[in-house]
This record gives structure tokens, C-alpha cells and sequence, in this order.
């Protein structure tokens, strides 16, 4: 097996690692001695381990708590303790910080500072999204976002800018192309395949999960590709949240909206597109968008290849209509989608887990429906369309009352379960409400759930 090579705050660093689901988090603190790095959550929750990882794409905040050491392989690492200058020298984060108060009991701070960090190197000022996944709110949020606009605009120190030169040699678990994981993981059928380890993570520090067999997908650089295809784009599986937000964004803003709610800017830039569908999560916040949207989905086994739907993939709670062996290539989606609008709701705005998602794409000509997908996620074991309520919709005027008559169709399509994030009539209501603010949105009247009016 091959050495995991990469820079650690500057230095390079070569670890041979038998486990390859150990995570950076405990190597940083029991190898390293690096105790900066905090254990708060274990899950990709809380931001207390948030690093800062940079390679030939640039530089992302990720959670070290769910990073698998051989996903650093030719990149380099920055921890708290790498943030200081050779002689010392705060950083400019740092700086303010202090000067603004930002911190409290402190635990939390190195992720909230290495947060910050990521976001002033990459020029970024939405604050609020780059800091949605660092939790702890005991200083109050006012001084630390004030801190990170005072930053804004500050020159980016230079020993934080690393250019990490090519590995010497293939990542250890880790296929190069699509064409060679396709071989490895036919004749591998029962070994895991872990993309961005946001969901795997979990299997490994919360079930404690032994996995004998794994590959990593990050080196299949072929599968992070999203291309212009004729009537819309092929993206690969191994596209991140975060690129796919940047490249849909103009064409479809609803969809990149609902994106930019998905989890957090720590998560989004390691979760990919391939891993939240083949996950098959009756609560992940992708499909119902891409469902209503019309995507098509690609599998692979071997050479062999297919496409199908992508409502068609979900056949039960947790099972999908995939063969061993075979896995998730990619996924085209239309290129134009005008009449979508999704809907998630969740206790929290930021970072929370969908009680529903709602997507709804009716195409309208001369006062008719024409055409409806309208898809949900957490209604069932699945992401589902709801079919009784499409057909109940298509062929009539579009009018309020077409609407309300279509909403008994709802318990047809759906029989949701009752948990703690809400109530199975909670749930029910809910969908039947998103239909009728879908209406009226399309009508002309303004929702925004951010907005508090008197």
C-alpha cells in the first residue's frame, strides 16, 4: 500500500496507514498532538473540528471528524495551530476575533476561526452560509459575524497559501478513473465506495461500522465533470453539492437555493451529487428537485451501462433498483426547468435535516396545466411523486379552486410516518400547503420565510 502524502500547516508529511477509515480528527490528535482540532459532535454537526483543505481546486472548510485520511493524499491541511504566522503573526481572523469578542468558552472557536479563514481566502462574504455549520451560538452570533466583515477585504497572509505539489504516487483505495473502478468494484461487489464519507463518516464514528473493503472516488476525476449535453447537463457523481450549486445557479435558481440549505458549507463541499441519490435517504434533499425536474439517472457495472428515471431508482425504504457491483455514473438534468420551485422545511433554516421537501414543476399553456411533476421527500420511505395529485391537476384550469380540490389527493400518494421532526398530519397538512403557496407564488405573490412582517 501506498503512503497518504500531503502538507500538514506547511510541512510535508507521510503517513502509512493500515486503516483506511481512520479520520483525520483522532490522527490530529493522537498522532500529531494537534488538540486545537476539537471532538464536539463526531458527525459533521457542529464544525468544532472544521479544517482547512486545499489542492488543485482550491481551498474548502471540511469536518475533520468524518475526513478519512486517504482523501488528503497530495493535498495540504491547515489546522488552528497552522493559522499563525512563522514569527507568530496572527492571523487576520484571529485578530479580530479577539478585538471583537467573538469567543466565550473558546471550545468551538478554532472551527469558527478555520471557517472564517476558508471564506477569506476564497473572497467570500456570505457569512452567514460559511458559518450556518459552526453551531455554538454561547457568544452570541453578532460580534463573530462582525469579526468576519472586518476581515473582508484584508489582504489573505501568504504562509496560509499552499500549493501542494503532486503527489509521488497514486492515492492509496483510490481508483483514477471511472473505467478502473468500474473493474475493481465488479470484482468487489460487496466492498463500500465512499465519495465525500459525509454519510460513511457516520457509520464509522457513530455504529463504530468495520469496513474490510472500501474505495475512495475522490481521485476519479472523470466523475467530476459536468457537461453541456443537449437539453441540459451530464454531471458526474462525483461532483460536489457545492460545484453543482455554482453551476446551476443562473438556470435554475430554486433548485441552487434549496442547495444552498443543504447541511452545511463544510458538508456541501465534500457531499456529492452520485453519493446523496445512491444513498437512497427518503429525506435527502436532492432527488425530490431532480425528480420534479425530470432527471435521468446513469448506472454502471462493468462496461455495461443504463439509464432510467430517476423516480424509478427508489423502490423501498433503503432499497433501490441497483445491481451489485453496479453504481451510480451519473445523472443528466434538463436544462430548463422555468415553473420549478422547491420547498424545505426543517426546524432550523440553516443546517436541519428536512421534515418535508417539496418540489413542484406544473407547466401551464393558455390558463391549463399541461404538464405536472411534483415529487417530496420524508412522505414516505422514499422520495416519491405524487401521482394522484399530478393527475389531478393536469388537464384543468389553473385556478385556486383546481387546487384545493386537488389536495385530498395527497393522502392517496402518501401515507407519512410520524417522528421526531414531525407528525404524520403535520406532514400531510404541510405538503397540501406548500401546493397552495406554490399557486400563488405562480400568481404573483411574495413568500419569503426569512422575512418577518408585523
Amino acid at each position: 500500500m501506498n503512503d497518504i502524502a500531503f502538507l500538514l500547516n506547511g510541512t510535508p508529511v507521510r503517513v502509512s496507514e493500515a486503516n483506511p477509515t481512520r479520520t483525520l480528527l483522532d490522527w490530529l490528535r493522537e498522532d500529531r498532538g494537534l488538540k486545537g482540532t476539537k471532538e464536539g459532535c463526531n458527525e459533521g454537526d457542529c464544525g468544532a473540528c472544521t479544517v482547512m483543505v486545499t489542492d488543485d481546486t482550491g481551498s474548502r472548510a471540511l469536518n475533520a471528524c468524518i475526513l478519512f485520511l486517504p482523501q488528503l493524499h497530495g493535498k495540504a491541511v491547515r489546522t488552528v495551530e497552522g493559522l499563525t504566522g512563522p514569527k507568530g503573526e496572527l492571523h487576520p481572523v484571529q485578530r479580530e476575533m479577539i478585538d471583537r469578542h467573538g469567543s466565550q468558552c473558546g471550545f468551538c472557536t478554532p472551527g469558527f476561526v478555520m471557517s472564517m479563514a476558508t471564506a477569506h481566502r476564497n473572497g467570500a462574504t456570505d457569512h452567514d452560509d460559511y458559518l450556518a455549520g459552526n453551531l455554538c451560538r454561547c457568544t452570541g452570533y453578532a460580534p463573530i459575524i462582525r469579526a468576519a466583515e472586518a476581515v473582508a477585504g484584508q489582504p489573505v497572509p501568504t504562509w496560509v497559501k499552499d500549493r501542494p505539489a503532486p503527489a509521488d504516487g497514486p492515492a492509496p483505495f483510490a481508483p483514477e478513473t471511472s473505467d478502473a473502478l468500474a473493474d475493481w468494484y465488479e470484482a468487489h461487489p460487496d466492498a463500500t465506495l465512499i465519495a465525500g464519507a459525509t454519510d460513511v463518516g457516520l457509520w464509522v464514528t457513530k455504529e463504530l461500522r468495520d469496513l474490510p473493503e472500501v474505495a475512495f472516488l475522490h481521485a476519479c476525476r472523470d466523475l467530476q465533470k459536468i457537461e453541456k449535453v443537449d437539453g441540459g447537463w451530464r454531471v458526474g457523481a462525483g461532483v460536489s453539492i457545492a460545484a453543482l450549486r455554482s453551476a446551476v445557479s443562473s438556470a435554475h435558481p430554486e433548485f441552487a437555493e434549496l442547495l444552498r440549505r443543504f447541511a452545511s458549507e463544510q458538508i456541501r463541499s465534500a457531499a456529492t451529487i452520485g453519493g446523496n441519490i445512491a444513498n437512497g435517504s427518503p429525506i435527502g434533499d436532492t432527488p425530490p428537485a431532480l425528480i420534479a425536474m425530470g432527471a435521468t439517472l446513469h448506472l454502471r457495472r462493468g462496461g455495461a451501462r443504463r439509464t432510467l428515471p430517476l423516480e424509478a431508482f427508489f423502490l423501498d425504504y433503503r432499497k433501490q433498483d441497483r445491481e451489485k457491483g453496479e453504481f451510480v455514473e451519473g445523472i443528466t438534468i434538463p436544462g430548463n426547468a422555468p415553473d420549478l420551485a422547491c420547498y424545505k422545511l426543517s426546524k432550523r433554516f440553516d443546517q436541519d435535516i428536512s421534515a418535508v421537501c417539496g418540489c413542484f414543476n406544473v407547466t401551464r399553456e393558455g390558463g391549463k396545466v399541461v404538464a405536472a411533476r411534483i415529487a417530496f421527500g420524508g412522505m414516505a420511505g422514499i422520495p416519491k411523486r405524487a401521482a394522484a395529485v399530478e393527475a389531478a391537476l393536469v388537464g384543468r384550469d389553473w385556478t385556486l379552486a383546481t387546487v384545493e380540490a386537488a389536495l385530498p389527493a395527497f393522502a392517496r400518494d402518501f401515507t407519512p410516518m410520524t417522528d421526531m421532526r414531525a407528525s404524520a398530519a403535520y406532514r400531510l397538512e404541510s405538503a397540501q400547503n406548500m401546493l397552495v403557496r406554490y399557486f400563488h407564488e405562480s400568481t404573483g405573490a411574495q413568500a419569503d420565510v426569512l422575512e418577518v412582517q408585523a
